[in-house]
């Protein structure tokens, strides 16, 4: 793969912390191309330097050294009102604790990342009424998180994430939280972004998850331990049940 091809190119990427006289060395070096549509999930055993890499491919934190390209955008090096841009514009958000505001609607968790990038209060309400009718939830957006299940919390928070039509979608342990069967819902859905053309990276623990991908990245002490793609597992039919009730 090409770095003219790549939605996403770091070369030699690497990221020190100083905890007192030590020096710890998260990443050594990472070299990496994710091509625009991929499905590619990041593993590796703790320590490894998978999380570190997530929030420098999430622009929530910038390199010791090499160079991160997203989009056509040299990212290191940049500052943090502008990470901030290319946080809201280019990247979603998925997170294992859904991190919704409790005393909000659906619909207002969602509308919120178009609040910070400035969009008018009737263009908010139509993009994320939109948003959650993608994920099947057109009929919760009046719904506080304590009124919807595990499953639907999540759906919410992919939708928040999908709202500002990123390139990328960033699942950080999506299905951590969830029981097996709603995580079988939430890949399924993954799934269905992937084939309507969303870009989608995953840090997962989780073997079965990461089979859900095409591609899998394993790090192990700060490095590329290996790269494969793979036959992906694909998701079954919901037996009858509807998505909006996960």
């Amino acid at each position: 793969m090409t770095a003219a091809g790549a939605l996403i190119e770091v070369r030699g990427l690497q990221k020190q912390y100083q905890m007192g006289a030590e020096t710890v060395r998260a990443l050594r070096g990472v070299d990496l191309s994710i091509a625009r549509n991929e499905y590619v999930a990041i593993m590796g055993p703790s320590g490894s330097g998978k999380s570190t890499f997530m929030n420098l491919i999430g622009c929530l934190d910038t390199p010791s050294a090499g160079e991160y390209i997203l989009n056509g955008q040299k990212v290191a090096g940049m500052k943090d009102d502008d990470l901030a841009r290319i946080r809201n514009r280019e990247i979603g958000f998925v997170f294992q604790t859904f991190n919704l505001l409790p005393r909000s609607t659906a619909l207002e968790n969602v509308e919120l990342p178009l609040v910070y990038a400035g969009v008018g209060k009737a263009e908010r309400r139509d993009r994320a009424t939109e948003a959650l009718r993608a994920v099947e939830l057109a009929d919760r957006l009046d719904h506080r998180p304590n009124e919807l299940s595990g499953g639907q919390r999540q759906r919410v928070a992919i939708a928040r994430a999908l709202v500002t039509r990123p390139s990328i979608i960033l699942a950080d342990e999506p299905t951590g939280n969830l029981d097996s069967r709603t995580s079988e819902e939430i890949m399924a859905l993954f799934q269905r972004l992937h084939g309507e053309g969303q870009t989608i990276i995953m840090v997962t623990h989780e073997p079965d998850i990461a089979a859900h991908a095409d591609r899998v990245v394993t790090l192990r002490d700060g490095v590329i331990a290996s790269d494969r793609s793979q036959v992906r597992v694909e998701v079954g039919a919901l037996s009858g049940r509807a998505l909006s009730e996960v």
